[in-house]
């Protein structure tokens, strides 16, 4: 009797431990891109790295790498807005092509220009709007024209930088 006791325990346990271990996700399972911006994969079109590089508040330049996963149709990038009573303003932009299984990488040719009540730090709800009728919405930061976004929003202040770094310390 105690040894189909103790038996039955042990397999029970083993039954356990293999059920528990198939569906724990662990933290290198998960997509992870180690930047200061928003990723958004939900769409026909990503949505990378995401920011807005600001020299002061209230005015920036919307940055972000729009990846194309149609292998046969090219997509266009069409209206960048604020939701959520986010008060954002876009530069109008004629329509940015995006090659079908290609990207566009808005801080090589100029990003787009926002103003609005946003500061250094701030997160932005935006929505980003494609030719194909998709919207991707997401919390875009603030982040200075210093460092890795330098000259991304016109020349970079090394002053103001040298004083940003110093807080962030």
């Amino acid at each position: 009797m105690h040894l189909r006791r103790t038996l039955a325990l042990t397999i029970a346990a083993v039954l356990l431990l293999s059920v528990t271990g198939c569906v724990k996700q662990f933290a290198t399972d998960r997509p992870y891109t180690q930047a200061a911006g928003t990723n958004n994969l939900d769409a026909e079109i990503d949505v990378l790295n995401a920011v807005i590089v600001a020299t002061e508040d209230g005015a920036g330049t919307f940055i972000a790498t729009l990846a194309n996963n149609s292998a046969t149709e090219p997509a266009t990038f069409e209206t960048l807005e604020g939701i959520d009573q986010a008060q954002l303003t876009a530069t109008e932009f004629a329509p940015m092509e995006i090659a079908p299984l290609g990207a566009l990488n808005l801080a090589t040719d100029g990003g787009v220009e926002v103003t609005g009540e946003f500061a250094l730090g701030n997160f932005v709800p935006v929505s980003v709007q494609f030719g194909n009728g998709e919207q991707v919405e997401m919390d875009v930061p603030v982040v200075p024209n210093c460092g890795d976004f330098a000259g991304l929003d016109g020349p970079s202040d090394e002053e103001a930088c040298a004083a940003t770094e110093s807080e962030a310390h």
